[in-house]
């Protein structure tokens, strides 16, 4: 391969690296957080454990996340920059799922293990649940809507 080819692979290796890495959650300090978005997510958070914060650009915006700990679950809320509330996720007991949600996911699940299953919710409505899944050792997750039946996309 001539010297072109290899710096074009390697341009490609670091565009790609640097594209993975944006989509990640970064650790901030509340400190960081914008004043409306440390605002509500100190009335998200009352009552409950912090875990820690993050941003994170999604579909070009920044987005703030908070994750708490109530009764012994998680719950993870994220903010747009003016803080409002554009999505929870909240760990909820598989054996309180309705019956259509726990079925859809068990078979979605197939030979895989349920390890933890979230409610999602976006500008205030439940839109899916979403269940993580072992399978040996491969992870993975399987999403249902409010009423058991498939998603038409991914939340």
């Amino acid at each position: 391969m001539n010297t072109t080819r290899w710096a074009a692979v390697g341009l490609i290796v670091l565009c790609a690296a640097g594209t993975s890495a944006a989509a990640q959650d970064k650790r901030v300090k509340k400190s960081d957080l914008p004043a409306a978005v440390q605002k509500a997510a100190d009335e998200q958070s009352r009552g409950a454990t912090v875990r820690g914060y993050s941003s994170e650009t999604e579909n070009g915006q920044l987005e703030y996340e908070v994750a708490v700990t109530v009764n012994g679950r998680s719950r993870d809320v994220s903010f747009a920059a003016d803080g409002s509330i554009l999505e929870i996720e909240q760990e909820v007991p598989v054996d309180s799922l309705p019956a259509a949600v726990h079925s859809t996911l068990v078979r979605k699940a197939g030979a895989g293990r349920i390890m933890r299953v979230e409610s999602l919710t976006k500008h205030g409505a439940l839109v899916a649940y979403e269940a993580q899944v072992r399978t040996g050792t491969k992870r993975s997750e399987v999403q249902v809507g409010p009423d058991g039946q498939a998603l038409p996309h991914e939340e």
